[in-house]
């Protein structure tokens, strides 16, 4: 399993949301591109990005720190947040990008992410954002009827590279991982599934390697910032 670090973008700091929620931020750097060089120089393989006004905006807004961290970082980084049409997605991969995430279109406008997939095979994911088992969009803050899992096989014969699956009432709260959600999600389908959202320790990354589902990969925020997760360690338990 890879553990991809996240850098969420709010204002051009790296920060950490409570929920989901934009008013309930906490700062921990505001040199995001020195950050991400911390997490490189632990010896992270990838790096996940997150433009929280972006995804509000339906536009890139925190393209700057994006491109700084792709200069100075040479490890792939994936990136989602108000990437909602193809000219967004190539400017991103044309500027070193390794893969776009793709949340609220891949509700409101399927056919973008099946374009999208063919054109950059390999560099398009589809970010699933869920409360209570419904997926969520536009940054959170809009909760639709569609069931994730539903969403996640409609994607099965796309192309796309990964499946991002976050439950918003654990991110950034420090109360563990939803395993058994992500497990059965990750065993409905055969897209790589990366779980998101809530993981605080060791055990529950240990949880997620052994939850009987082949997952890809679990992201990690706050609990990197706290120290709640030794970055070393986590690393060694899931390359092993």
């Amino acid at each position: 399993m890879i553990l991809y670090p996240a850098i969420d973008l709010k204002d051009g700091q790296a920060v950490r949301l409570l929920h989901g929620d934009m008013d309930k931020t906490t700062v921990f750097n505001d040199n995001p591109a020195a950050q991400a060089m911390e997490f490189v120089n632990a010896g992270c393989d990838w790096l996940h990005l997150v433009d929280l006004n972006g995804a509000f905006a339906g536009e890139p807004v925190n393209a700057a720190p994006v491109e700084e961290i792709l200069k100075q970082c040479k490890v792939p980084a994936q990136l989602g947040g108000g990437i909602r049409d193809m000219k967004t997605i190539e400017n991103w991969i044309d500027k070193g990008l390794a893969r776009v995430i793709l949340g609220t279109v891949a509700v409101e406008n399927p056919d973008l992410v099946r374009e999208a997939a063919r054109e950059f095979p390999g560099k398009v994911a589809v970010g699933i954002d869920a409360r209570n088992g419904r997926v969520a969009t536009k940054g959170w803050a809009t909760e639709t009827d569609v069931m994730v899992t539903d969403l996640a096989k409609s994607f099965e014969d796309a192309g796309v590279a990964a499946i991002i699956y976050t439950d918003i009432m654990r991110d950034g709260a420090m109360k563990g991982p939803n395993v058994a959600a992500t497990a059965d999600l990750a065993n409905a389908v055969s897209i790589p599934v990366i779980a998101s959202g809530g993981g605080s320790s060791l055990q529950d990354l240990k949880d997620l390697k052994t939850c009987g589902a082949p997952l890809n990969g679990a992201i990690s925020g706050r609990a990197l910032y706290d120290g709640a997760i030794d970055l070393a360690e986590a690393l060694a338990i899931l390359k092993a």
